[in-house]
């Protein structure tokens, strides 16, 4: 019998690899858009986006917003010959000569820096090793694996902002000001939102305070503990829900070339067309005045309303 047929993203991926290790495509060089994949290998959209994902993952490629996926530079050697100790131990140590000690907080550094300049994506064990010029397998000494790693880079970005340590006395106000401060986080940390599980949540100690904030802010203002932890992940989601787009934007940039404002101009020929018809006249006056996506500005909206809301069940249980 014949072995199990190889994917259609696995052959391309193999050749796309073997063009990156030969030097045919070299570090900054683009490659295949996920459109010029679909032509060049005759395959479906869905498969080329997987390519490029895969390749991501590897840590071979990485995305550039405006510029579009681009090769990424190798792993620099470590040093140029191994200490006896560690010739010995068949292993390369953390540091080569004047190299600062590998430890845990300068991985996750150098991962967050990866992470906010090019996304989460483009995260790999290997991308960390060659931004420290250490080897790959040095990682797991600090980490276990990339899971762990990432759980590390959340509990560090959050850790960085804490909340203060005496909240405003108005509840409306300490609930604006750390829903802020998260949104605030997510600004920074574009990939911290998509990175964040609600229904499987991490354990991000640094993260807990936003949880004691919001428990003792609605508790001690007339919600019992299982109605202010509900209200607390909804404001939660909320943030994370509006904040998702902010990373999934830049991978959707770094792709087509375009900016959000320019790929919605390819688009107006075709819903000019579609409003042509009469059959949205709300839609068609809106239209003609224009309308600016403010992803700030529709937080706050949202945010006011919510609290708008839990303002009305506040007051019904301090009158009950």
């Amino acid at each position: 019998m014949g072995g199990q047929a190889v994917p259609r993203y696995s052959q391309i991926v193999a050749e796309l690899r073997q063009r990156i290790e030969t030097g045919e495509l070299a570090p900054g060089d683009r490659v295949p858009s996920t459109r010029e994949i679909t032509k060049q290998w005759d395959v479906a959209m869905a498969t080329a986006t997987k390519v490029l994902t895969e390749l991501r993952r590897e840590g071979m490629v990485r995305a550039v917003p405006g510029v579009g996926t681009v090769v990424v530079a190798p792993s620099r050697p470590v040093r140029a010959a191994r200490p006896a100790a560690a010739a010995r131990s068949g292993g390369p140590s953390d540091a080569s000569p004047g190299q600062a000690a590998l430890t845990l907080g300068r991985i996750v550094g150098a991962a967050v820096t990866v992470a906010d300049a090019e996304g989460l994506a483009a995260v790999s064990m290997r991308r960390v090793a060659a931004e420290l010029g250490v080897a790959t397998m040095s990682l797991y000494r600090h980490v276990a694996d990339k899971d762990d790693l990432l759980t590390r880079m959340m509990d560090t970005v959050i850790a960085e902002h804490p909340l203060p340590a005496d909240p405003p006395a108005g509840w409306r106000e300490a609930i604006e000001l750390a829903a802020r401060q998260l949104w605030d986080l997510f600004r920074r940390h574009p990939w911290l939102a998509p990175a964040l599980s609600v229904t499987r949540p991490q354990m991000i100690t640094s993260a807990l305070p936003y949880s004691e904030w919001m428990l003792a802010t609605l508790h001690v203002h007339g919600l019992d503990l299982q109605s202010a932890f509900t209200a607390h992940l909804m404001l939660l989601n909320y943030a994370r829900g509006i904040a998702v787009n902010l990373e999934s934007e830049r991978e959707a940039e770094a792709h087509s070339g375009l900016d959000s404002e320019e790929w919605m101009d390819t688009q107006e020929p075709t819903l000019l067309t579609i409003l042509g018809t009469g059959r949205f006249p709300e839609l068609s006056r809106l239209a003609t005045t224009g309308y600016d996506l403010d992803l700030d500005a529709l937080f706050e909206f949202g945010l006011q309303r919510l609290l708008d809301g839990l303002s009305s069940l506040l007051n019904k249980r301090s009158v009950g």
